[in-house]
């Protein structure tokens, strides 16, 4: 093939591989809008099935929305009231206590206690070794508890950002699913539109369930860390509430913060929180997370594990979040839209 004008084509190559380079850079620019966006978005979608639930009531859409929207944000409201300063005042506590703990020798003793218990784990060489450690990454870790600190307020701002968005987008949810379906031709419109709605109402139940199950693991741990007579409960049991949002390790990760911190009320009362979290992931996997979820999206086992860490591994937790009904939307669509064609050839 001939080229013609060799240095038009070089100039539209050139072009165009700029623009490619400029959508990309400002779309890492924009990642922190985009995260909001995509945050409240999914909020706003879980959101729906409550107004659709009072819509079936004769409730009208406007007053359905307002008296969703009052109650979400009233129950945020108290349980920000309720708890924060409860967990502010605890976590003072914990810090306190943990400089008490170490200024009276009680760490040493704690330490000794161990060391009877686990000769070959808990030993003088490994001991020396993470103090060594840690006096070396000192300055590292002051830098990243003063970056957490930032961090922190940034996600003050973000989260009223997302607020925000999230009103703006549930008020306005249908307008933006009809103009959306009108970019599809209008042969496919209504097909397209019924499996819109079933990926839309999907991750609205799949965001609910998600919700239950932590606050299911919020109040069970709160019940059991207070009989326990473990510190600091309802910082504990809110450390596991928001854990527990995060799909697959949001729930273990909090446990191992909690039975960690449970180590201040001595090694039993650990070891103790430690089995009942063993117990509780288990009955979570296997009796209330199938019960739950399954009414929600239908995804096999090992999907979502993949789809998870995939989203994960991409956008963060609000990949995590939006992953498992992502996949749950694409297997909808091979089962009703590529299998079916298949079937006709």
């Amino acid at each position: 093939m001939k080229i013609q004008n060799p240095f038009r084509v070089g100039l539209i190559g050139t072009l165009g591989v700029g623009v490619g380079i400029l959508i990309l850079t400002s779309v890492v620019n924009l990642a922190t809008i985009i995260t909001y966006i995509g945050a409240a978005l999914f909020i706003a979608l879980g959101i729906e099935p409550l107004i659709s639930f009072l819509e079936r009531h004769k409730f009208p859409r406007w007053s359905a929305l307002v008296i969703t929207l009052v109650v979400i944000l009233g129950a945020l409201a108290g349980l920000i009231w309720a708890i924060v300063p409860v967990a502010v005042d605890q976590l003072t506590q914990l810090i306190n206590g943990i400089v008490t703990w170490v200024n009276e020798g009680k760490a040493q003793q704690w330490y000794t206690d161990l060391q009877h218990q686990f000769p070959g784990i808990v030993n003088q060489q490994n001991f020396d070794a993470v103090t060594q450690w840690l006096q070396k990454n000192l300055p590292n870790i002051t830098s990243t508890v003063l970056a957490t600190g930032v961090g922190i307020v940034s996600g003050v701002f973000g989260a009223l950002i997302v607020i925000i968005l999230t009103i703006y987008f549930t008020a306005s949810l249908p307008s933006i699913k009809r103009a959306s379906y009108q970019l599809v031709p209008a042969s496919k419109r209504a097909r397209f539109s019924d499996l819109g709605d079933q990926i839309t109402d999907s991750v609205g139940k799949y965001v609910m369930g998600q919700v239950s199950l932590a606050l299911i693991n919020g109040i069970l741990s709160a019940i059991f860390l207070t009989i326990i007579g473990a510190k600091f409960p309802i910082l504990l049991a809110s450390i596991a509430f928001f854990f527990s949002l995060i799909p697959l390790v949001g729930t273990i990760t909090g446990s191992v913060i909690i039975t960690a911190v449970c180590l201040l009320a001595g090694p039993a009362t650990a070891i103790t929180a430690g089995i009942y979290y063993i117990i509780y992931m288990q009955v979570e996997a296997y009796v209330l997370s199938p019960r739950i979820m399954n009414r929600a999206v239908s995804v096999p086992g090992a999907l979502v594990v993949v789809a998870a860490l995939a989203g994960g591994t991409l956008l963060g937790i609000l990949g995590a979040l939006i992953a498992i009904p992502f996949a749950a939307g694409i297997l909808l669509i091979i089962k009703q839209v590529v299998i079916p064609r298949q079937n006709e050839l």
